[in-house]
Parts: C-alpha cells; sequence; structure tokens
C-alpha cells in the first residue's frame, strides 16, 4: 500500500509525494487522514535542521504529529474499530522514509492503541489534541502558572487550561504585537511592560534557550520556572540570582497516555475551548508553501493541511 505524505528530504527540501507503507498487522488500523497539523516548534526545529540527535532522526523523513482522521481498515484483532473517529500521534510505518514524528500523509498505520478515539464534531481542531495534553501534562506536575511566556497555541492552551482548571487567570508575556491578541480571560502584556517581580511559579513555552536569566529575575523567592517548550540550544543561567531567589526548575516533557482521556474530558465537558486557535488550513498538495508560511510567519498561529482530495 502507498500514501501520498509530506516528506524533508534535508533540511528546508519539503515534498508532497507516495511513499510505501509497511504492511499492517492484526493489532493494527489504517486511518484516512483528513487533518494534520504543522508544529511551528518541533518542525521548524526538522525543517531547519537544528533539531537535536533523538532516536530515529535523520533524513528523508515524514514529519507531524498531530493528525485525525477515520479508521477505513483493521487486522483481525481490532475490526471493530472500523468507522472510528482517531487522534493519532504520528506512525512509523513508512518503508523507505523516517517516521519523526509520521503523521502528515493521507493514511497511516498505527497500532490500534495509537489510535485515540475524539469527536468527529471537533473538525479540524481535533489537531490540537497534541498540545492541548502536552499543556495538561504540565499543569498536572506541579502548581499552576501565574506566568506563561509565549502566547503561540500551546501558550494559549495553557492559559485556557488554567483556568478551565479553576486556578487564577495568568499573566502572558509576548513580544510579538500580533500575537498578544486573542486572549480568552487572561491578560497579554509585552515584557517590558511587566513590572512584577515575585511570581511563584513561570511556564516558558517560547523555546528560546537564552532567556532564563530574565524569568529568575521575575521570581518569588523559593519560585519554580517550569520549562514545558522545546529547546534547541543549550540552557544556560547566572547562578548567583538563582541562588538568591532559591530558584527551582522543571522540565514538562510531551504528554503521556493518561493526558489524552483527561483532556478530552475537558473538552467534552466546555471547560476546554479549541476554537480561534486554527488560523490556516492549506490543500495537503501545498505543503512546501504552507510549511514555510507556518514556521516563518509569526501571524500564522496554527497552520493545518487538508488531506480530502487525496483520499
Amino acid at each position: 500500500m502507498d500514501a501520498l505524505a509530506v516528506i524533508m528530504e534535508a533540511p528546508r527540501q519539503i515534498a508532497v509525494r507516495p511513499l510505501t507503507l509497511k504492511p499492517a498487522g492484526p493489532s493494527d488500523v489504517i486511518v484516512e487522514v483528513l487533518w494534520s497539523g504543522i508544529s511551528s516548534g518541533t518542525e521548524k526545529l526538522l525543517w531547519s535542521g537544528h533539531m537535536p540527535n533523538f532516536p530515529g532522526m535523520g533524513y528523508p523523513l515524514v514529519p507531524g504529529y498531530e493528525s485525525v482522521g477515520r479508521v477505513v481498515d483493521a487486522g483481525n484483532d481490532v475490526r471493530e474499530r472500523i468507522g472510528d473517529w482517531v487522534f493519532v500521534p504520528g506512525s512509523t510505518c513508512f518503508a523507505d522514509a523516517r517516521g519523526l514524528f509520521g503523521g502528515s500523509a493521507a493514511h497511516l498505520i498505527v497500532p490500534s492503541a495509537r489510535a485515540f478515539a475524539v469527536s468527529e464534531s471537533l473538525g479540524a481542531n481535533g489537531v490540537l489534541f497534541a498540545l492541548a495534553a502536552t499543556a495538561r501534562h504540565a499543569l498536572a506536575g506541579g502548581a499552576p502558572p501565574d506566568l506563561i511566556v509565549g502566547h503561540g497555541v500551546l501558550g494559549r492552551l495553557l492559559a485556557r487550561m488554567t483556568i478551565a482548571m479553576g486556578a487564577p487567570a495568568p499573566v502572558v508575556w509576548d513580544n510579538k504585537e500580533c500575537r498578544r491578541e486573542g486572549a480568552q480571560g487572561y491578560s497579554v502584556i509585552a515584557p517590558k511592560d511587566d513590572d512584577c517581580r515575585d511570581y511563584r511559579t513561570i511556564y516558558d513555552v517560547s523555546g528560546y534557550a537564552d532567556g532564563i536569566d530574565t524569568l529568575v529575575g521575575k521570581l518569588a523567592r523559593g519560585g519554580e520556572i517550569v520549562l514545558a517548550g522545546f529547546y534547541s540550544n543549550r540552557i544556560n543561567f547566572a547562578f548567583a540570582p538563582a541562588f538568591q531567589a532559591e530558584a527551582r526548575m522543571r522540565v514538562a516533557a510531551e504528554w503521556q497516555a493518561e493526558d489524552l482521556p483527561a483532556t478530552r474530558a475537558l473538552i467534552e465537558s466546555g471547560a476546554l475551548d479549541l476554537t480561534g486557535l486554527v488560523s490556516d488550513i492549506r490543500p495537503a498538495a501545498e505543503a512546501p508553501c504552507a510549511y514555510r508560511k507556518a514556521l516563518l510567519e509569526p501571524e500564522c498561529l496554527k497552520m493545518v493541511l487538508d488531506w480530502s482530495a487525496s483520499a
């Protein structure tokens, strides 16, 4: 079986072409993808060639970990999954390309457990499950944020989820004026306009590795900085100010299995709203142009590829 897929041949070289899929096993499902998201953080590192050397890293590769679609076939052990509408956080089903993270294709083959049932009514917003679950995972690890650094999609989801979980609305920073719009129940300001120096918990999702000294200067004594973004550069900070503040640091990784149902429950209850975060939808055939816009233009909040013409 072949599937049309986005493939990064090398840094800054993107194509859309058929790839051969590995055979499905008895516990695998075949998903016909309708939408897949482009990550302006992780995938930008893949596209630019700055991704750290993770297991499985290398080119050519199929990017993407934010796909939604329908199960159209399945192995003998999981035939009951046929017809399910699912979120798929990537795949390693390609015979002649690396799957890092392997979600941007018209069809995907994944173990049934990797196909998470979601509501079809979410439409293209379903691709946001990965980031929403990542936000939930960060919040589940400690105190909620008083300050969030970065008002991209993950920062917005963190702020919305903080409020949905009953915590006070956080302050959010963003240097880019165009990113300071779209707040729901919280304020977004430029860092230079914030005089507060007693934040108890700061969540950084900016991916900016050189900003830790600034954040330490904004902490209350014993406060915590949560690194919830992804950083390609080495993180350094001056020890003396951190010592004086008795600062704590925590790294929040990607979501875990338990975060998906918890996130789904927040969405289904109406506590977490996913609207207003997908800013652009392009046909999958236009992926080379879509990636450039998603990764280089700050006005593009979330780019989604539409695979419907590839079915």
